[in-house]
């Protein structure tokens, strides 16, 4: 009977454990990191059959080759969670539930910032362990900024609506990665280039340029709510969301003037 009550206490902290913010958190920073992996390996493994350009890449376009894979999956998985719990759950909809919209969370919101947290830190190690291959200032820049974002509003529990609303915008980030690859396999000519440039400008100007706007709306209109996050929330929020808007338009000014030498090209 004894070791029977100390087995049922022990199957309790377990479960109890389990269900922690804690375990939840570095579960899914493990994940993320792991999925990165497992995805890297998967793409050279599939690449490698399926695409005869990929042989014939140096051995820097290929690890990029691979990098962007994992990118691609990431985005592929923040886009299709973020908006959901941004705009459509009853977890951070502002006329749903009690309490301050920007002090929620959820097991599932923090899980999904711990995977995307891995991520960011296994892009940002490869992007350090092959510079300048991987990317440049910028890209340190945008990890940088996006980890500690995404780190607070693991950790706190706070701002994590916001974190969300700027998640959305790796809603561009197939399309870079079409066009890297296009540009690589040598159809840089082809139809499919050129719809992925009209696609490409699209897509960022509603994920990076017009949803950052309403995300600075959404903050104007809800300062009596914003105001109640700690001061380094407040920094956080308002440093983060406007360099990556000065980037995301010095990146959407790069990116049309791309698509305007490409059609020159074709005239």
């Amino acid at each position: 009977m004894e070791i029977s009550g100390y087995k049922t206490r022990a199957e309790l902290l377990l479960r109890n454990y389990m269900l922690s913010d804690s375990f939840i958190i570095y579960s899914s920073v493990i994940d993320g990191i792991f999925a990165c992996k497992l995805v890297y390996d998967l793409s050279q493994i599939f690449t490698s059959i399926y695409f005869k350009c990929y042989a014939k890449l140096s051995k820097s376009q290929q690890v990029e080759w691979n990098n962007r894979s994992i990118s691609t999956v990431h985005a592929i998985l923040v886009t299709t969670m973020s908006p959901y719990l941004a705009f459509w759950s009853d977890l951070l909809s502002d006329n749903q539930l009690s309490g301050l919209v920007i002090m929620r969370s959820s097991t599932v919101s923090t899980f999904v910032l711990g995977v995307s947290m891995g991520y960011f830190f296994t892009d940002l190690t490869m992007i350090l362990w092959f510079c300048p291959s991987l990317g440049g200032l910028e890209y340190l820049v945008h990890h940088l900024l996006s980890m500690v974002a995404v780190t607070y509003a693991m950790l706190t529990g706070e701002g994590q609506l916001y974190v969300f609303m700027v998640l959305v915008s790796e809603a561009t980030t197939p399309g870079i990665n079409l066009r890297w690859y296009l540009d690589v396999a040598g159809m840089k000519k082809s139809k499919a280039y050129l719809v992925n440039g009209f696609l490409m400008v699209f897509a960022w100007l509603v994920a990076r340029i017009l949803l950052f706007i309403y995300l600075f709306y959404h903050v104007y209109i809800n300062y009596d709510q914003v105001k109640h996050l700690p001061s380094f929330a407040i920094f956080l929020l308002s440093v983060v969301s406007l360099v990556l808007t000065m980037m995301n338009l010095v990146w959407f000014w790069k990116i049309v003037k791309g698509l305007k030498k490409t059609l020159a090209k074709r005239q």
